[in-house]
């Protein structure tokens, strides 16, 4: 996980999640819609994944 994806889930979470699919997309796009918190988390721990 870069520097830059860091900034870009704490910025636009759904951008920072593009190349994991669409699913994970739509999931932290309506948790960033719900609050920005919950995106951002979200987003994080998606990208922290391995798989």
């Amino acid at each position: 996980m870069g520097c830059f994806r860091v900034l870009l889930a704490v910025f636009f979470p759904p951008l920072s999640v593009l190349d994991k699919g669409c699913g994970s997309v739509l999931i932290v796009l309506l948790l960033t819609l719900c609050g920005w918190v919950p995106g951002v988390i979200a987003a994080l721990i998606i990208l922290n994944n391995p798989n």
